[in-house]
């Protein structure tokens, strides 16, 4: 994605990051600090990358302020700058302005037409429109 920033409901700019860079931030939001090659060690074998490409994304996330690190003697420990719940309330309103233009009712529509919902999710769903409505 080429998009830098996004805005979430509290007019913060949060950064944008790619799958792949949140790959790398997963990682980093499960434990931190890591060096790089703990994080390396902790990537999933099936993705085969090499330790230049999980390097070159841990150097795209630190131009974007998303992670920074403490020099330990020979070592950097890296550690996330983003909060992940943040992140995720972001990229979750980015989504649904892009995709269903801002219509959240939208978004459940097409996933119900897409896939019949069992009576457990939609008693999860009715039991959150309730907590809403209470808010």
């Amino acid at each position: 994605m080429i998009v830098d920033y996004i805005c979430n409901l509290n007019e913060e700019l949060i950064v944008q990051i790619s799958d792949s860079e949140k790959i790398i931030m997963d990682s980093l939001w499960d434990s931190s600090p890591k060096t790089a090659k703990q994080i390396i060690e902790n990537l999933d074998q099936e993705l085969n990358w090499s330790d230049k490409t999980a390097k070159t994304l841990i150097n795209r996330l630190l131009k974007k302020e998303a992670i920074n690190f403490n020099k330990q003697g020979r070592e950097y420990l890296y550690y996330s700058l983003l909060d992940k719940e943040d992140y995720l309330e972001s990229a979750s309103d980015s989504f649904v302005n892009r995709v269903f233009n801002g219509s959240v009712s939208s978004l459940v529509a097409a996933f119900a037409k897409k896939e019949k919902l069992s009576k457990q999710e939609l008693a999860e769903l009715k039991q959150l429109i309730k907590e809403i409505e209470n808010d």
